[in-house]
C-alpha cells in the first residue's frame, strides 16, 4: 500500500535534501511548495509568499492522495513548523485512509547555522534553486517553529548530519 511521508523540520535543516533520498529509496513522488514557487516566481514573490503557500500546500495535500491512490508513494517536503500543522496534517490523513509518516529532521543550533551559510553561498553562486535566507528571515522561522514534543509518538526523529548522501 503507498503511503505519504510528510518531512518536518526547521528551515535549512535538511528536509529537502533527505526528502529526495526517501524519493529515490521509495520510489517516490517528490511534492514541494519551495520547488513549485521558486519556478514560478524566483526569489521574488513578494508579500504574497504566505498566501501562495498556503494555496499551494492545499493544493499539495489533494495531489497527495491521487497520487497514493495509484499506488505510488509520495514525499511531501512541507516543514509542518507548528503542533497545529501536524495535527492537521495527520488528521487529513486519517480522514482519508491514507497511510502516513512523519518524519523530523533535527539539527543543532551550529550546524543549522552552517548549512544556512552553505545554502546562502549556493543560492548566491547560481548553483542551486532554493531560497536565500538572510538573518531576518531566519529569526522569524527560528521564532515560529515548534519543536515535535515526546507526545508526538507516530514522528520518525532523524538526526541527519550528511546532507550529500
Amino acid at each position: 500500500m503507498a503511503k505519504v511521508t510528510l518531512m518536518c523540520g526547521r528551515i535549512c535543516s535538511g528536509k529537502s535534501t533527505y526528502a529526495q533520498k526517501l524519493r529515490r529509496e521509495n520510489r517516490a513522488v517528490l511534492l514541494s511548495v519551495d520547488e513549485i514557487t521558486l519556478a514560478l516566481f524566483g526569489q521574488n514573490v513578494g508579500d504574497r509568499h504566505d498566501e501562495y503557500v498556503e494555496k499551494l500546500e492545499s493544493y499539495l495535500f489533494s495531489k497527495s492522495l491521487e497520487i497514493v491512490e495509484t499506488g505510488t508513494n509520495a514525499v511531501f517536503d512541507i516543514g509542518l513548523w507548528t503542533r497545529r500543522e501536524r495535527d492537521s496534517a495527520r488528521e487529513f490523513y486519517r480522514s482519508h485512509n491514507v497511510e502516513y509518516e512523519l518524519v523530523y529532521i533535527d539539527v543543532d543550533d551550529g550546524e543549522w547555522r552552517r548549512r544556512i551559510e552553505k545554502r546562502n553561498r549556493a543560492v548566491l553562486a547560481g548553483e542551486t534553486d532554493a531560497y536565500y535566507v538572510d538573518d531576518g528571515l531566519a529569526a522569524k522561522f527560528a521564532g515560529l517553529f515548534e519543536k515535535p514534543g515526546p507526545d508526538e509518538k507516530d514522528i520518525n526523529f532523524i538526526e541527519w548530519r550528511n546532507c550529500n548522501e
